[in-house]
């Protein structure tokens, strides 16, 4: 009796020690799943966002044109920085509402498509968004349909870009060039100058690359050839031993994708070459062993001037890499998918480089003896796939291997006296070689927001053409929104926008406000012009979000902390629990 009973009493004990960690268990567990949110519905939503997006929008449009301003971005680690860049400044803005911050990163969105696709005219996109979005939201306000308010404002949309295109004029030379380069980094000469000698030297195909320089002086210096950012596998190949580098030139390139170890894989070949006489290079996905031993020994004493690299890149883009390379040296590519192989090569399947310069991380291939028909053929195979494409890392890459087999590369490197300013100029040639290209790739339009405001012009005319009413509205909505970056412009050179606006709208479409020399002039022929690409882009990007804003009727986001931590209080304080309430063990909420 005296066991049972104690059994009995052991088990009540345990029972309640599991219900009491159990309970200490399911606190922690609703503590930690908490996480409330908050939800806006219909005019409050909407009057909450239109307010994040005119703060995003208001912080960006003090940029806008040539008297526009700077902007200061504090940076935790760093000097800030001085911009006048538009997606810069509106990724590093985060507000502390939530719903006013959905709308500026919707804002913000527009700017990085912008940037992404044409790399320059994120604050004009960003600026007509939000005019988009608050004659938009107007008219939803006052019971206008949305869904039928967005498909106007797409018909209309794809209207006016293809009148843009139909309007707008091709680069006609360096004079072009310069002037766009110059008015997208802030009418600065200089850069112009620079640009548009840099696209002479490489060519539309070319690639411009930014660096940091060392000294105050901005300079440009232009790769020739084809550079491969792979070295010598071996020190001993070294032809210049003061400045460590292999130089060949009248070479023989050999371009294969087989790993090289057994010195019979190469003797057949080495002995063709003894004969010939000349320097050999070899290209090839690694040489180990007795057969780079047997290449060091046969160069040191003087039997053959030879030299090996790796393949460049990885995966199938290193096998495309290496055709790229046998197409300019005019080489046959050994490539072991196809049953060919090094040991079997002829002197006839090698390629020829006028002159090869080897580095430690980087080899450099002049030749001309390229067929320009499989250059030509293969440049447009891989602008195909670079229109086909959505990652930039890969845009990058394609863009890298088309001007290294039509152009060349040109690197600028940017000076400056200080941090601050580096950073500012960096930005503005970046904007300047993206507008340059864009402009080579589809032309040409007036500059300082004339083109738009032409285009509002033949809005009228489209809507004319709509049965719906509510789409028409959409095609107002857009026709008034476009005449918003002009008048920015205008009012941030300090005249009076609307009076500019009105006398653009009565001008045929060449002629615009020159805010630099506050004229009103034929902008084609002053120079002040924007590529059409840039202000297509900007066009379609703030025309696809606003219409989304306009259809939007909740916003779900996250409680503020200090909200969250107030309720969690009320909460506590209706169910009569205080901190000194709380069982021992027990987390508060």
């Amino acid at each position: 009796m005296g066991f049972s009973l104690t059994a009995r009493k052991a088990a009540v004990a345990s029972r309640r020690s599991t219900a009491r960690q159990g309970g200490r268990r399911a606190a922690r567990i609703v503590a930690k799943a908490d996480i409330a949110k908050q939800l806006s519905f219909d005019n409050e939503s909407r009057r909450k966002m239109q307010a994040g997006i005119d703060k995003l929008a208001d912080a960006v449009g003090v940029t806008l044109g040539p008297r526009g301003r700077n902007v200061v971005l504090e940076e935790k680690f760093s000097t800030p920085q001085v911009i006048n860049d538009g997606v810069t400044i509106a990724r590093a803005i985060e507000l502390p509402d939530p719903v006013e911050n959905a709308g500026a990163q919707l804002i913000k969105e527009v700017a990085g498509r912008t940037n992404d696709s044409a790399g320059d005219g994120t604050t004009t996109a960003s600026v007509l968004a939000r005019e988009l979005i608050r004659y938009g939201m107007q008219a939803v306000t006052s019971g206008a349909n949305p869904i039928a308010i967005k498909r106007g404002m797409e018909k209309t949309k794809a209207h006016l870009v293809g009148k843009l295109k139909g309007l707008a004029r091709e680069v006609s030379g360096t004079k072009d060039i310069k002037a766009v380069a110059s008015i997208s980094a802030g009418n600065n000469e200089f850069v112009g100058d620079m640009i548009s000698d840099a696209i002479e030297k490489v060519g539309a195909d070319g690639v411009l690359s930014i660096e940091n320089g060392q000294g105050l002086e901005t300079t440009i210096e232009v790769e020739e050839g084809m550079e491969i950012d792979r070295g010598y596998i071996s020190p001993q190949f070294v032809t210049n031993a003061e400045r460590m580098l292999v130089e060949f030139d009248n070479c023989r390139v050999l371009i294969a994708d087989e790993k090289v170890s057994e010195v019979r894989d190469l003797i057949p070949l080495l002995e063709k070459m003894t004969q010939v006489n000349q320097p050999l290079l070899i290209i090839t996905e690694d040489i180990t062993g007795e057969a780079l031993a047997t290449l060091v020994v046969n160069k040191l004493r003087g039997v053959l001037n030879v030299a090996a690299i790796k393949s460049p890149g990885f995966g199938e883009r290193r096998k495309a890499i290496l055709q790229d390379i046998a197409i300019v040296t005019n080489a046959e590519y050994i490539a072991k998918d196809l049953g060919m192989s090094i040991a079997t090569t002829e002197l006839d399947s090698l390629g020829i480089a006028r002159k090869v310069t080897i580095k430690n991380d980087s080899c450099t291939i002049i030749a001309d003896a390229a067929n320009q028909d499989d250059i030509q053929a293969r440049v447009k195979q891989l602008k195909k796939e670079l229109s086909e494409t959505d990652s930039l890392y890969d845009t990058e890459k394609l863009s890298e291997r088309i001007a290294k087999l039509s152009g060349g590369v040109a690197v600028i490197k940017v000076g400056a006296a200080t941090e601050a300013e580096l950073e500012d100029r960096k930005l503005r040639i970046e904007d300047a070689k993206n507008a340059t290209f864009a402009a080579v790739e589809e032309g040409i339009v007036p500059g300082g927001g004339a083109a738009l405001c032409h285009l509002a012009q033949y809005v009228d005319e489209f809507a004319a053409t709509l049965d719906n009413d509510e789409e028409k509205l959409g095609a107002d909505i857009v026709k008034k929104a476009l005449v918003a970056p002009a008048r920015l412009i205008a009012n941030n050179a300090g005249v009076e926008g609307d009076v500019i606006v009105d006398q653009i709208l009565n001008s045929p479409f060449e002629m615009g406000y020159n805010a630099m020399s506050g004229e009103f002039e034929n902008l084609l022929e002053t120079g002040v012009i924007d590529p059409t690409k840039v202000t297509r882009s900007g066009l379609q990007n703030s025309i696809s979000v606003a219409a989304m804003v306009l259809t939007t009727q909740a916003v779900i986001t996250e409680l503020p902390k200090e909200e969250l931590e107030a309720f969690q209080g009320k909460q506590r304080t209706a169910q009569g629990y205080t901190e000194s309430t709380v069982p021992n063990g027990m987390m508060s909420l």
